[in-house]
């Protein structure tokens, strides 16, 4: 009998041990394929999260080595003039941006991210497989230009059905593009258990090497596809593009079983719009004289500190007669004070969020104008000659030398010099806006220069390069790049952890949408300098000529650069006044490392 107590105390112990084990590998807020709760010994981890990685390599390799190169297809073979075609470029890029939001939207409501991502690299992969075939077959295109009798070059422009089949190839890239960039990051992070201190490190890895990747998707994009768009066939290489794609949605399949999927509480747009609905319907209701008696069912280690700022978005919490305090109520009717808070955290980034537009314009210039810039330049090393479009090397390899410097001499220097881990996100926010404003003054000096020689040669004798160096314009590419470095990670950065803990998706999406408006204010604003500086007397052109050797491209720059010296110095106020909500009640919670 005594030996029978022992060998049943030994089996009641082991299997309590296997089953302390077992609840020890559980994720709490994550399922695996089967919809049971996920094991960490089985799911997620750096290999699923390596799957997603390509995924985003590979879209960063179609949009960049499309875009970077697009400006020179438009002019050169579809025969658009300059400034449409720069506009084009820009609203094409600035779509797919803008287009994050109704990815994210669909994540969060809907598919969820990993059907999202699934669904719309599809849709990028036949959107590129569109632009291979429209690039491809000769009636989809222009006539090449002819010698006209006067002695000038005629060209034919496309006509509508080719303009509208490049149209539609290139809508469908930035539809899926805008898909992915809504749930790529997301998903990637949820492959981490922020409650595990090792696997939360990891998380942490996962977002410093998620830029690093997206550069060098960037860096193959705009020197071999280019070479290639340029030497061999554009065909050719969005072909690349689409097989790369395809290849990557096969690989991220395959890691189905490995995922950890986490259940989203809904979409942060339909919730924001919940507590403005509820404030607005009881506009006229008084706040009570204490937070106390306000409505808030969040569990206590969730909730938010009230705050005095926003009051009237207060009055969405307040109780009237047959609504409980207990329960959920209608929440276009009743929402609770932490919900109210997560509201007012997301206004609060509101003023950084607008001070940021500006530098997406400027980087905009650098794929656009710049390009066209290189395309008029002496471009050859010896026999080899730069394509326009690989000029955008030295700003990615600005950005790749800019981080490696900060992350292995600044940051180590300043935690020994003077005890901090590096520049604050908003330090490195107006860092990045003091260096595309110095980079728009060197890119309007550098104009400068291949006007007047233009003006000397080419326009005086003929010929159609400027017998210029086009390394001239590599300051330029190398200040706007480092400038990026900077900028995007300090924008990351503080979206994410200024950010309600519910909110991240809409924080990273709200990020996303200053580079849509960025490409859209360039367009605005090229389409306004033409208009108030086109045509006249004698010929003249503006300074947005349909040749940029006739226009005054110097003086665009330089307007841009007084716009973004404005910029800096409103975003230097806007960033003292942002800087105190930080030490309010909410840091505790938005305070999470990304």
């Amino acid at each position: 009998m005594l030996a029978l107590a022992v060998l049943l105390a030994r089996i009641y112990i082991k299997h309590g041990d296997q089953m302390k084990e077992n609840n020890s590998n559980a994720v709490a807020d994550a399922v695996d394929y089967k919809g049971l709760p996920a094991d960490k010994s089985r799911t997620g981890g750096w290999v699923p999260a390596a799957l997603i990685l390509g995924i985003e390599v590979c879209e960063r390799l179609s949009t960049m080595g499309i875009a970077v190169n697009l400006v020179t297809y438009l002019g050169g073979t579809m025969h658009v003039a300059s400034a449409e075609a720069a506009n084009m470029v820009t609203d094409f890029m600035g779509t797919s941006f803008l287009l994050s939001l109704l990815g994210g939207f669909l994540a969060d409501s809907f598919l969820g991210r990993f059907l999202t991502i699934a669904i719309f690299a599809l849709l990028q992969s036949l959107g590129t497989g569109m632009l291979t075939v429209t690039t491809k077959l000769p009636q989809l295109r222009p006539p090449p230009c002819g010698s006209a009798a006067a002695g000038q070059v005629s060209c034919e422009r496309a006509n509508g059905l080719q303009m509208g089949l490049l149209y539609l190839s290139l809508y469908i890239i930035a539809l899926g593009t805008g898909g992915l960039k809504s749930s790529v990051s997301g998903f990637g992070t949820d492959q981490f258990d922020d409650k595990d201190p090792r696997e939360k490190s990891q998380m942490a890895f996962f977002f410093n090497r998620f830029f690093f990747f997206i550069s060098i998707g960037t860096l193959f994009a705009v020197t071999v596809l280019v070479y290639i768009q340029d030497n061999v066939s554009r065909s050719w290489a969005y072909g690349i593009c689409c097989i790369a794609m395809l290849l990557a949605v096969l690989v991220f399949l395959s890691g189905t079983r490995r995922y950890r999927y986490k259940q989203s509480s809904g979409s942060p747009i339909v919730h924001i719009l919940q507590v403005i609905v509820a404030a607005v319907r009881k506009r006229k209701l008084a706040l009570p004289s204490d937070a106390q008696f306000m409505f808030d069912n969040f569990p206590e280690n969730s909730k938010i500190q009230h705050t005095d700022q926003f009051r009237f978005l207060d009055k969405a919490a307040i109780i009237v007669d047959g609504e409980s305090k207990c329960a959920d109520d209608d929440p276009w009717k009743l929402c609770p004070v932490t919900r109210i808070e997560e509201v007012k955290m997301m206004i609060r980034l509101l003023p950084i969020w607008a001070t940021t537009i500006m530098f997406w314009t400027i980087y905009a210039q650098m794929i656009t104008f710049s390009v066209e810039q290189a395309t008029t330049m002496q471009r050859s090393i010896g026999s080899f000659q730069i394509p326009a479009g690989s000029l955008t090397v030295f700003f990615v390899g600005a950005i790749l030398i800019t981080l490696a410097v900060y992350d292995r001499v600044i940051m180590p220097l300043m935690k020994k010099q003077l005890g901090k881990q590096g520049f604050t996100n908003l330090q490195r926010i107006g860092i990045g806006l003091a260096l595309s404003s110095i980079g728009m003054v060197a890119a309007a000096l550098a104009e400068m220069k291949r006007l007047s020689v233009a003006k000397e040669t080419v326009l005086l004798h003929g010929g159609a390069t400027v017998p210029i160096s086009v390394f001239f314009l590599i300051p330029q590419f190398l200040l706007v790049g480092a400038g990026e470095a900077f900028i995007y990670t300090g924008q990351l950065d503080f979206f994410i952890r200024e950010s309600p803990k519910g909110m991240k998706t809409m924080s990273t999406g709200l990020f996303l949408t200053t580079l849509s408006l960025g490409f859209f204010l360039s367009t605005f604003l090229v389409s306004v300098v033409k208009s108030m500086t086109g045509g006249g007397e004698g010929g003249r052109q503006g300074w947005l000529g349909d040749d940029i050797n006739h226009g005054r491209l110097d003086c665009f720059y330089g307007f841009l650069a007084v716009l973004s010296a404005l910029n800096l110095a409103a975003f230097v106020v806007c960033a003292a006044w942002t800087k105190p909500q930080s030490s309010k009640g909410e840091e505790k919670l938005s305070e999470i490392d990304p």
